[in-house]
């Protein structure tokens, strides 16, 4: 069963998530703070599949139930439910390993598409679809456990970022504009902003590099995308 935790104080909103997810084949816990979204997971040793989390609550806010939960667990994907004033929390959220965030107000066709685009990347996880390693430069990508070592260190990722990675290996050297990683990533129907794909880049940069502040790997490409050298 998909089971989909979600977190948001304002009973309306929580309610309208529940209701359009569960009428999508969702099994969704929905709780009220972050306090109870944290104590929802453990309880269900971790049990879920997706976490949606409204940034701003009472309590512990939503940027550090992400955060919680990241740590808890890479598999997880994270959905943030955010305003359209909180730019800054957007970007903290993302950095603090959210996979995604939707803007309020949004319809019911933006959530479950959204949903269901995460759904499909975090379902391949453990999945037999490809046996083979990738090797490039110090960098080892295994393509059965989703997972990334450099220098035989592994590194941690979220699905998004392994997705990332997965299309840089397949494409080295090759200069990819923004929209186009948004595209392969994300899916032809996202409705969000392409500046996911740099706070993604940024979060990505400062697990592989040794200077993030001057990649060696992941270069950028001035106005167009960026590009993978290994």
């Amino acid at each position: 069963m998909k089971r989909i935790l979600v977190c948001e104080d304002e009973d309306a909103i929580r309610d309208f998530v529940v209701i359009n997810l569960e009428r999508s084949g969702y099994e969704v816990v929905g709780v009220d703070c972050g306090e109870a979204a944290l104590a929802a997971f453990d309880e269900a040793r971790g049990a879920f599949d997706i976490a949606v989390l409204d940034i701003m609550m009472p309590g512990i806010d939503g940027v550090t139930v992400c955060k919680e939960l990241r740590r808890r667990s890479g598999r997880l994907g994270i959905i943030m439910l955010t305003a359209k004033s909180q730019e800054m929390d957007k970007v903290g959220s993302l950095m603090q390993g959210a996979d995604d965030y939707i803007t309020k107000p949004f319809s019911p066709s933006e959530l479950v598409a959204r949903v269901d685009a995460i759904y499909r990347r975090v379902s391949l996880v453990g999945g037999e679809q490809d046996l083979r390693e990738i090797e490039s430069g110090p960098f080892v990508l295994n393509m059965k456990s989703r997972s990334l070592k450099k220098n035989g260190r592994p590194i941690d990722l979220t699905q998004v970022e392994y997705q990332i990675m997965e299309y840089f290996f397949r494409h080295r050297n090759v200069a990819l504009e923004r929209t186009k990683i948004l595209m392969e990533i994300w899916g032809e129907n996202y409705y969000g902003d392409v500046k996911i794909v740099d706070v993604n880049i940024r979060r990505l940069r400062m697990k592989i590099e040794d200077e993030p502040s001057n990649p060696q790997y992941i270069v950028t490409v001035w106005g167009f995308g960026y590009k993978w050298e290994g």
